[in-house]
C-alpha cells in the first residue's frame, strides 16, 4: 500500500486515529496514536518521535530521542478499537536519519539485503506454526513472601470433578488428548474461527486452525508463508488479534511456551526455504526427502549453530521448561524426513517443488520474530557458504523415533542447551555468523545477552513454590 492509498483509506473509512507501532528487543509491540487529521504525506517522511530511553534495551536518557518511520505496506484497520483506528508498523531511526542498529525490524531488513547480496537467492520465505493456550482464568504473583500461579480452563482435564452451577458438562480434554477432537470435546471452534476471520481482514491468508495436543485450550492457527520481514510483521499481527479476540470472549490467550506442568508446551515450528526469483532452490527430485544440496547445507548451518541460535529462538527461562524429553519437544539436534522427534524435519506429505522446505521445530513464540528469523537465515547461509554437510557432522538423517532409542544411542545425539544461561554462553562463543554483512552488530549481541542474563538471574534468585515441597521439613 502506498502513502497515497493509506491517506485514502483513512478518508474512506472515517478513521479517527492512526496507531504507529514498533517492536522492542523482546518482541513486544509498542504504540503511539496520532489523530488521523494530523497524518499527512510528511508524516511518512519525517516520522513520529518517541522516547527510546523508556524501552528496555534501547537507549539511555541522555540520547533518548528516536523516530518511528512508518511502513505504509503494513497498514490494517484495528478490529478492536471503539474509535476507528488504522495500525501501521514502523522502523526505528535516530534523529539524524540513521537506521537504529538495535531495531529488530531493521535487522530483518539487513538480513534480507544480505541474502540478496550473497548471490544465493533473491528471497527467503518463512512460515511459523505459533501455538498458544486459551485460558479462562490466570492469576500469578511473585513477592517477598509469596510466589504462585494459577490457571484454569473449562475444558481442562483437572475439572472433570468440578462442581459447577447448572452442572458439569463433562467432555474435558485429557492430558495429551487434545489433538484435533471434534466438539463438544473441542469447545473452542468458534473462538478460533473468529480469530481467523479477523486475521483475514487484517491481510493474513489463513490455511487452517485446530485444537492442539495439550489439555486446557491449546490451539494452533496457520497462516500462509511470506518473506522474512513480512512474516515477522504478520506474526505480530497474529499475536495481537489472537490475544484481543480471546479477551473479547472473556478469556485470555498466552504464547508462553510452558504454562502447564505435565503436558505439552507451545512451540513455534518455523518452515523456511530460499527462492531465486520464482525458482525454488531447496528441491531436487529423487534426493533424500527431495532436498537439494543447498538445502542440506542450510540444515547443516542451522544444526551446527543451533546452541547459539536457541538464545534467539528460545529466549526465555520458560522456554527450557518446554525443551525437555517426553512432551514432543524437539531437543535432538538431527534432521529427518517427516519425523517430529527431530529438531529439523523435512515435510514430505503432499509437497510440491515450490513447497519443498525445511522445518526447524525447536523455536517458541517468546522469540522476537525479526531476530529469530534473521538468525536462522544467517545460520543457514553460513552452512551454504561453508558447505556444512549435516550427515558428515553426525546430524542425521535419523529416520527413527528418537524418543524410543536406547540411552546409549541417545547419548550420541547432540541436544539443545538445558538452560537459557547455557544458550547465552553458546551465543557468546559463536556469534560471528550473525555479524556477516553487518546484519547483527557486536554491540547488539552484547546488549541482548546482558538483557537476557538479567532475566535469567531474576528467576534464579527467587524462591520457587516447589522448593517448599522439597526442603521445608528438612
Amino acid at each position: 500500500m502506498s502513502v497515497e492509498k493509506v491517506l485514502q483509506t483513512i478518508k474512506e473509512n472515517n478513521i479517527e486515529w492512526v496507531d504507529f507501532r514498533f517492536v522492542d528487543l523482546g518482541g513486544r509491540a509498542h504504540h503511539i496514536s496520532l489523530p488521523a487529521s494530523a497524518v499527512e504525506e510528511e508524516t511518512f517522511v519525517n516520522g513520529v518521535a518517541f522516547d527510546g530511553s523508556s524501552i528496555t534495551g534501547f537507549r539511555g536518557i541522555e540520547e533518548s530521542d528516536m523516530v518511528m518511520m512508518p511502513d505504509p505496506s503494513t497498514t490494517y484497520i484495528d478490529p478492536f478499537t471503539a474509535h476507528p483506528t488504522l495500525n501501521i508498523m514502523c522502523d526505528i531511526f535516530t534523529p539524524d536519519g540513521e537506521r537504529y542498529e538495535r531495531d529488530p525490524r531493521g535487522i530483518a531488513v539487513k538480513a534480507e539485503e544480505f541474502l540478496q547480496s550473497s548471490g544465493v537467492g533473491t528471497a527467503a520465505f518463512f512460515a511459523p506454526e505459533s501455538e498458544f493456550f486459551i485460558f479462562d482464568d490466570v492469576r500469578y504473583e511473585s513477592g517477598m513472601n509469596t510466589s504462585s500461579f494459577y490457571v484454569d480452563s473449562e475444558e481442562a482435564a483437572w475439572n472433570t470433578g468440578r462442581k459447577e452451577e447448572g452442572g458439569n458438562m463433562a467432555f474435558k480434554v485429557g492430558v495429551k488428548g487434545g489433538y484435533v477432537p471434534v466438539a463438544p470435546v473441542d469447545s473452542q471452534q468458534d473462538i478460533r474461527s473468529e480469530m481467523c476471520r479477523l486475521l483475514g481482514e487484517a491481510g493474513l491468508e489463513i490455511e487452517r486452525h485446530h485444537h492442539e495436543v495439550a489439555t486446557a485450550g491449546q490451539a494452533e492457527i496457520n497462516f500462509r508463508f511470506d518473506t522474512l520481514k513480512k512474516t515477522a510483521d504478520n506474526l505480530l499481527t497474529y499475536k495481537y488479534i489472537v490475544q484481543n479476540t480471546a479477551r473479547q470472549y472473556g478469556k485470555v490467550a498466552t504464547f508462553m511456551p510452558k504454562p502447564l506442568f505435565g503436558d505439552n508446551g507451545s512451540g513455534m515450528h518455523v518452515h523456511q526455504s530460499i527462492f531465486n526469483g520464482s525458482e525454488p532452490l531447496f528441491y531436487e527430485k529423487g534426493a533424500y526427502a527431495n532436498l537439494s544440496e543447498m538445502a542440506l547445507h542450510y540444515i547443516g548451518g542451522i544444526l551446527y549453530h543451533a546452541p547459539a541460535l536457541i538464545a534467539l529462538t528460545n529466549p526465555s527461562t520458560n522456554s527450557f521448561k518446554r525443551l525437555v524429553p517426553g512432551y514432543e519437544a524437539p531437543v535432538n539436534l538431527v534432521y529427518s524426513k517427516g519425523n517430529r522427534s527431530a529438531a529439523v524435519r523435512i515435510p514430505v506429505a503432499a509437497v510440491t517443488p515450490k513447497g519443498c522446505r525445511i522445518e526447524f521445530r525447536t523455536p517458541d513464540s517468546t522469540a522476537n520474530p525479526y531476530l529469530a528469523f534473521s538468525a536462522m537465515l544467517m545460520a543457514g547461509l553460513d552452512g551454504i557458504k561453508k558447505k556444512i554437510n549435516p550427515e558428515e557432522m553426525g546430524y542425521g538423517p535419523l529416520d527413527k523415533n528418537i524418543y524410543e532409542l536406547s540411552d546409549a544411542d541417545k547419548e550420541k545425539i547432540r541436544s539443545v542447551p538445558g538452560t537459557l544461561d547455557e544458550a547465552l554462553d553458546a551465543l557468546e562463543a559463536d556469534f560471528e555468523f550473525l555479524t556477516e554483512g553487518g546484519v547483527f552488530t557486536k554491540d547488539f549481541i552484547d546488549n541482548y545477552i546482558a538483557l537476557k542474563r538479567s532475566e535469567a538471574q531474576a528467576v534464579a534468585i527467587r524462591v520457587h513454590p516447589h522448593e517448599y515441597s522439597l526442603y521445608f521439613d528438612v
